[in-house]
């Protein structure tokens, strides 16, 4: 059984980094397309960004490209999502999610975590 685990989130102000890991267990995490949704109050989830199982493709939401960057160390069993020029609007629950699926952006999700709040003030 696949168990993700978030951590790095916090309130911040606009125009700060922050960045956030995800640690998979429970199975072989190269098998794993990686990636991170985002969640705000009355809003739907919605996808930020993906990795391939190697890190050699990436894949990011228009409204994050050139601010976030995904990366990951399977060696580490762990996926990072670097967040760059924080908003106001990026303020959310960042949730880590895996895919046995190779396609990006994510669309088949096997495993979610249990999120980590991402909050920035202006």
């Amino acid at each position: 059984q696949v168990r993700l685990v978030e951590s790095g989130g916090g309130l911040v102000q606009a125009g700060d980094s922050l960045k956030l890991s995800c640690t998979l267990s429970g199975r072989t995490f190269s098998e794993y397309t990686m990636g991170w949704f985002r969640q705000a109050p009355g809003k739907e989830r919605e996808f930020v960004a993906s990795s391939s199982w190697s890190g050699s493709s990436t894949y990011y939401t228009d409204s994050v490209k050139g601010r976030f960057t995904i990366s990951r160390d399977n060696a580490k069993n762990t996926v990072y999502l670097q967040l760059n020029s924080l908003t106001p609007e990026d303020t959310a629950v960042y949730y880590c999610a895996a895919s046995r699926s190779t396609a990006q952006p994510m669309s088949i999700i096997n495993a979610w975590g249990q999120g980590t709040q991402v909050t920035v003030s202006s």
